[in-house]
C-alpha cells in the first residue's frame, strides 16, 4: 500500500504544486507574523536592556503614594549616593520640550538628562561626543536626519514661558539598537546641568546608580531603601528594573502580532477551502482507480488513509517551503512598519523553536484536516464501480438537501439576530462587535447556500459574454454552473477576500466623508493656527497682531480647559454661529455668559445632564466652579462643552494663552496666507492649516492604513486565485476526451482557449460580485451600529475602488487560466479522444 501511495504521488505532483502553494503562502504569513512578533520582542528587549544597563539600585517615585512627594530631592538624592554600598548615583528625568527646526519653526522633542557616569547612559554614540558643558547637546541619529544638524551647528530649545535656549551639537545617539523605538518622537540628551536650566524647579523622577565591589544588588538596594524609607519610593534592583519594564511593553508588539494574526486566519482559512476542493475533485477524479484499489483486497481504512498520507506529505512540504518564505514575509512588513514610521531600522528574523513547530502544526493540520472529508468520501466508492466505465465527476449535480436549508436558516436567523441586537446598544465598540459577529454568521449562511446561488449568478454574469463571444462563451458559461458544488467550492475562498476588502473599505470610506464633513463644519475660518507642541499654548498677544492685519476680517481665539472627566473649550461670544458653528439640540446659545456652558449632548448623556442643570466642573489646576448648562450642541468634535472666554479665564489653564486662533479673511482676499504667515511666522509655536491641508492630512493617514490592510488581505485573495487556476487545471485533466471531442467538431485551439479563460472569469466575477454584495451591506450595517443620535456616518460606497477590485479579478482571472489553457490547446485530438 505504502508503495501505490508513492507512485501515486509521483503521478499526480503537478495536480498537488498548486494546492501546496496555496497553503504554504497561509504558512508563510503565519510564520512571518511570528517572526514579526519575536523580532519586536526582542528589539523591545535590547531598548529596554540600555535603560537597566550598568545599572545595580533604581528609585522612582510611587505612583500610589499617598504622600505629596512630586518628585526626588537633592537632599534625597545625597541620601542615596551617600548609602553603603553605592559607588556613584545619577538622577534621570525627561520632559518634551519645543524644538527648533531650521525653518524657525517649533517641534516637539523628548528631552533626557545624561547621566555624569558614561556607564549610567541609556543610548549608544554614533558619532562626535557626548555633552560634556551645559551649553552642548546631542541628539538621536533619527532626529538629526528629521532636523537636518550637523555637528558644530546650534540647537534651540525652548524653555519655560518659551525662552530660547541655544545649545552647541557635539553628538549623535542611537536609541537603543534598534529605531523602532519607544518613543517615536525627536529626542536629544543634555547634561545634567543644560536640563536643568530648561525648567530649574523641576525634580527628577528617577535615579539609578551603581554598586561598589564586594556588594550584591540586593544588599545595595536595601542600604538605599533604610537610606531614604520606602515611603513614596520604589527601589528596585537592575534586574528587578529590566522585568518591570518588560512586563509593561510586551504588550506593545503582542497587540500588533494579534491583529496580523488575525489576517494569517483569514489567509489559512481560504487556503483549507482550496486543499479541500482540490482533494474534492481529485477524489472524484480518482473514482475507478480507488475501486479498483478495493476489489483487489484494499479495505476502508487502507484507501482513507492513502488520501490522508497524500494531504499529511503535501501539508510538510508546503510548511517547510511557507517557514522559510514567513522569513521573507517578516522581512517586507518589518520594513512596512518602518516605512510608516518614517525610521530606519535593522531587520530581525529571530526563529524560534515555537515558531518551527507552529509552522509545521498549522500547515499540516489545516492540509490533513481539509482532506478528511475527501477522504472520508473515497471510502464510500463502492468497488463494483470499477466495473463500469469512469463517470465525469462533472456530472456530480448538486443536491440541495435538507440539512443545508436548515444550516443556512439558521445561520441566517442568528446573524440577523445579532445585527439587530448589535444595532440596539448604546456602547459603539460593543454594537460594532456585536453587528460584526452578525455579517459574519450571514457570510456563513452565503458560503451554505453557494450552490444554490451559483446558477443564478452564472446566468446574469454569462448573459453577456455568451451575446459577444459566441460558441466558446456558451460552452465556458455551462461549464461553470454543470457542477455547481465545485464552482461554489472554488469561488467561495474569493467571495471571502472580497468581502473583507469591500468591507474595510466601504466602512474606512464613510469615515473619511464623516470626518471630512465634520471638519467643513468645524472649521468654516479660513485658517487655524495651532501649536506645534500640545501643552505649549499660544501667546495671547499673536491673536491681537492677526486681528490687526488688513488682510483678516475677524479672529477668534480659543481656550481649553481639561477636568477630572471632561475638557470644556472656551470662544470668543461673538464668534458663536459665524467662525464656530455648534447644532443645538435644546437651549439657545444667546444664554451662554459668564458662568454658563453648552454641553456636547454626548457628554450630556453620560453625564445625565439637561438644560438647567449644574455642573461641578473640577480643573486640572485650580478649584471646582459650578457652571450652568444653558444648551445641549452638537458638532465640536470631541470636546465635550463650550464655554465664553471670559468663563474660562476663571481658571489658571486658560491664563496661560490659547489652544487655537481661527481666522477669517476679508472678501476678496487673495493672498491670505501670505498675510498671516507673515504675523505667525516669527513665533516658533504656530502652525498654520486649512480645512483642505487637515482633510487632505486626515485623509492620507487613512489611506496609508487602507493600503496596509488591502495588502494584509491580499494575501488571502491571492490564495483563493490560486483555487480557481487549480480547479481549472483539474477540470482540463478530466475533461481531456470532451475537449478532444470539441476539437473534432471544430472548435478551433483559440476558441479553446477562450472558452478556459471565459470560465475562469466566470468564477472570478462570481466570486467578485457576491463578495463585493456582501462587503458593502456588511459595511452598512458597521456603519449603523457606529452611529450615534449625534453622530451619523453617512455610507461612502467608493465606486472607483470597487471597479479597480472587480478589473482585477478579471485580469487575475485570465492569468490563472492561462496555464490550463495553453495544456488543453497543445494537447492532440487523437490522444485526448484516446484518454480512458
Amino acid at each position: 500500500m505504502l508503495r501505490t501511495i508513492i507512485a501515486g504521488l509521483k503521478a499526480r505532483t503537478a495536480r498537488l504544486v498548486l494546492s501546496s502553494v496555496a497553503i504554504a503562502l497561509g504558512v508563510a504569513f503565519v510564520t512571518g507574523t511570528l517572526v514579526l512578533g519575536d523580532g519586536m520582542n526582542e528589539s523591545l528587549r535590547d531598548e529596554l536592556a540600555k535603560g537597566a544597563r550598568n545599572v545595580d539600585v533604581s528609585v522612582t517615585v510611587s505612583e500610589e503614594s499617598s504622600t505629596d512627594v512630586q518628585g526626588i530631592s537633592p537632599e534625597t538624592l545625597a541620601k542615596i549616593r551617600q548609602a553603603p554600598g553605592v559607588a556613584g548615583a545619577d538622577p534621570r528625568d525627561a520632559q518634551q520640550v519645543p524644538l527648533v527646526a531650521a525653518n524657525g519653526k517649533a517641534k516637539p522633542a523628548m528631552a533626557v538628562s545624561l547621566a555624569s557616569d558614561e556607564k549610567l547612559r541609556e543610548f549608544d554614540l554614533t558619532d562626535g561626543r557626548y555633552p560634556t558643558a551645559a551649553d552642548e547637546i546631542a541628539v538621536d541619529k533619527r532626529t538629526a536626519a528629521t532636523a537636518k544638524l550637523t555637528i558644530g551647528q546650534p540647537v534651540v530649545l525652548l524653555g519655560k514661558e518659551d525662552q530660547r535656549h541655544t545649545y552647541t551639537l557635539v553628538g549623535t545617539y542611537q536609541q537603543g539598537t534598534n529605531s523602532m523605538s519607544l518613543s517615536g518622537s525627536d529626542h536629544v540628551g543634555l547634561t545634567q546641568e543644560g536640563f536643568q536650566a530648561l525648567e530649574p524647579e523641576r525634580p527628577p523622577y528617577q535615579v539609578v546608580g551603581t554598586a561598589a565591589a564586594g556588594f550584591t544588588q540586593q544588599q545595595v538596594a536595601d542600604n538605599v531603601r533604610k537610606a531614604i524609607g520606602d515611603n513614596g519610593f520604589v527601589v528596585q534592583t537592575g534586574a528587578e528594573l529590566t522585568q518591570a519594564a518588560l512586563a509593561r511593553v510586551e504588550s506593545q508588539s503582542g497587540e500588533f502580532t494579534t491583529l496580523l494574526l488575525a489576517f494569517a486566519l483569514i489567509a489559512l482559512v481560504v487556503a483549507a477551502m482550496v486543499i479541500y476542493n482540490t482533494f474534492t475533485i481529485l477524489v472524484a477524479q480518482r473514482t475507478r482507480e480507488l475501486a479498483l484499489m478495493r476489489c483487489v483486497g484494499a479495505s476502508r481504512g487502507q484507501v482513507f488513509r492513502s488520501v490522508l498520507v497524500e494531504a499529511l506529505v503535501m501539508g510538510l512540504t508546503a510548511s517547510v517551503i511557507g517557514l522559510f518564505g514567513g522569513l521573507g514575509v517578516s522581512a517586507l512588513l518589518q520594513k512596512v512598519v518602518f516605512a510608516i514610521g518614517d525610521s530606519e531600522g535593522v531587520v530581525r528574523l529571530p526563529m524560534t523553536v515555537t515558531t518551527v513547530l507552529a509552522a509545521f502544526a498549522v500547515g499540516t493540520l489545516v492540509t490533513v484536516l481539509a482532506a478528511v472529508l475527501p477522504a472520508r468520501k473515497a471510502t464510500r466508492v463502492a468497488p463494483v464501480a470499477a466495473l463500469r466505465s469512469q463517470p465525469d465527476s462533472g456530472e456530480e449535480v448538486a443536491r440541495t438537501g435538507v440539512l443545508r436549508v436548515l444550516t443556512a436558516v439558521l445561520f441566517g436567523a442568528i446573524g440577523v439576530g445579532a445585527i439587530v441586537f448589535g444595532m440596539g446598544i448604546d456602547n459603539e465598540e460593543a454594537a460594532m462587535v456585536v453587528s460584526g459577529a452578525g455579517t459574519m454568521a450571514l457570510l456563513a449562511m452565503v458560503l451554505v447556500l453557494g450552490p444554490l446561488l451559483v446558477g443564478p449568478v452564472n446566468r446574469v454574469l454569462g448573459a453577456l459574454p455568451r451575446a459577444l463571444l459566441g460558441v466558446p462563451a456558451k460552452l465556458a458559461s455551462a461549464n461553470a454552473g454543470r457542477n455547481p458544488k465545485r464552482t461554489a467550492a472554488t469561488t467561495a475562498a474569493l467571495m471571502i477576500g472580497v468581502t473583507i476588502v469591500a468591507l474595510v473599505t466601504v466602512v474606512a470610506n464613510s469615515a473619511k466623508e464623516t470626518v471630512n464633513a465634520e471638519i467643513d463644519q468645524r472649521m468654516p475660518a479660513d485658517y487655524t493656527v495651532s501649536s506645534a507642541v500640545y501643552d505649549r499654548p499660544l501667546p495671547e498677544e499673536l491673536a491681537a497682531q492677526l486681528a490687526a492685519a488688513p488682510e483678516v476680517a475677524k479672529v477668534a481665539p480659543t481656550t481649553v480647559v481639561y477636568g477630572d472627566r471632561a475638557y470644556l473649550t472656551g470662544v470668543p461670544r461673538d464668534a458663536i454661529g459665524d467662525l464656530i458653528r455648534p447644532t443645538v439640540t435644546s437651549g439657545s446659545l444667546a444664554d451662554l455668559g459668564d458662568g454658563a456652558i453648552a454641553v456636547n449632548a454626548d457628554y450630556a448623556k453620560r453625564s445625565n445632564l439637561s438644560v438647567g442643570s449644574t455642573v461641578d466642573f473640577t480643573p486640572v489646576e485650580g478649584t471646582t466652579q459650578k457652571l450652568k448648562v444653558v444648551a445641549v450642541i452638537e458638532g465640536q468634535g470631541m470636546s465635550d462643552g463650550l464655554m465664553t472666554l471670559e468663563t474660562s479665564k476663571r481658571f489658571p489653564q486658560a491664563l496661560e494663552g490659547y489652544e487655537s486662533i481661527l481666522v477669517k479673511l476679508k472678501d476678496g482676499v487673495t493672498n491670505g496666507r501670505a498675510a498671516v504667515e507673515k504675523v505667525t511666522d516669527p513665533s516658533p509655536l504656530a502652525v498654520l492649516d486649512s480645512a483642505a491641508e487637515t482633510k487632505e492630512q486626515l485623509n492620507q493617514q487613512l489611506n496609508q492604513v487602507l493600503g496596509f490592510i488591502w495588502a494584509l488581505i491580499g494575501l488571502a485573495v491571492v490564495i483563493a486565485l490560486f483555487g480557481i487556476a487549480n480547479t481549472l487545471t483539474l477540470s482540463v485533466l478530466e475533461r481531456t476526451r470532451e475537449s478532444a471531442l470539441l476539437r473534432a467538431l471544430g472548435l478551433t485551439r483559440g476558441q479553446l482557449r477562450l472558452m478556459l479563460v471565459v470560465e475562469s472569469v466566470l468564477m472570478a466575477l462570481m466570486g467578485a460580485a457576491i463578495g463585493l454584495t456582501l462587503g458593502i451591506g456588511f459595511g452598512w450595517v458597521i456603519i449603523e451600529a457606529l452611529s450615534t443620535d449625534t453622530m451619523a456616518v453617512p455610507l461612502a460606497v467608493p465606486f472607483g475602488q470597487i471597479g479597480v477590485m472587480l478589473a482585477g479579478a478579471v485580469v487575475a482571472a485570465v492569468v490563472a487560466a492561462a496555464l490550463p489553457a495553453r495544456r488543453a490547446a497543445r494537447t492532440s485530438v487523437v490522444a485526448g479522444m484516446a484518454e480512458a
